[in-house]
């Protein structure tokens, strides 16, 4: 068993490849340009969501007050007439992309420290590079792309951004596994 004190480089390197390679993927590479649509009459949307008075939040549509309600012929055709969605808005005003960038930073680090854990417990100082290397690339593959299915079955996400989100997740799940392997203590 390894403190996690001597994993500390491992740890924090591992964050900032997985956050370059994210900046990367999302900003250079062209798989994600199409993982979002415009809506049509975005203004019109827009001026209608303003009006209705929607802030920030979570919400979905149509929208039960209670499991009981779900059977009501009221709320039945209402799914059947559409449009039936999720609907996630930010609260107004500028988007602060530094917050935003500083909390994907502490989720690469969150799950650096806990592949740091699950190996260092699971290997000694000195195991094989490819030894490291499994141990490390599973649980931060699982880490990176483990959570990312249930965005389509329930929420209707596409398949196809979410296939592109779990080849991001292989992708940092080997970058992870590689450094850890790299610098694991001899």
């Amino acid at each position: 068993m390894i403190p996690l004190s001597q994993l500390w480089l491992p740890i924090l390197l591992a964050a900032v490849v997985v956050h370059i390679a994210g900046f990367v993927m999302w900003m250079v590479m062209p798989h994600h340009r199409n993982d979002w649509s415009k809506l049509p009459d975005e203004d019109g949307i827009l001026n209608a969501l303003r009006g209705a008075g929607v802030g920030g939040g979570q919400y979905n549509f149509p929208h039960p007050p209670s499991r009981e309600a779900m059977k009501d012929p009221t709320f039945v055709a209402k799914c059947e007439a559409g449009p039936m969605g999720h609907l996630i808005m930010a609260a107004p005003g500028n988007w602060n992309m530094n917050r935003s960038l500083g909390q994907y930073f502490l989720y690469t680090l969150a799950i650096s420290f806990t592949v740091g854990y699950l190996t260092s417990r699971t290997l000694a100082a000195g195991a094989d590079y490819l030894a490291v290397f499994r141990v490390a690339g599973v649980a931060a593959t699982l880490a990176y792309m483990g959570a990312l299915a249930p965005a389509a079955i329930w929420f209707n996400r596409t398949w196809s951004s979410i296939r592109r989100e779990m080849f991001d997740g292989v992708v940092f799940g080997l970058l992870t596994a590689g450094v850890f392997g790299w610098l694991w203590p001899q």
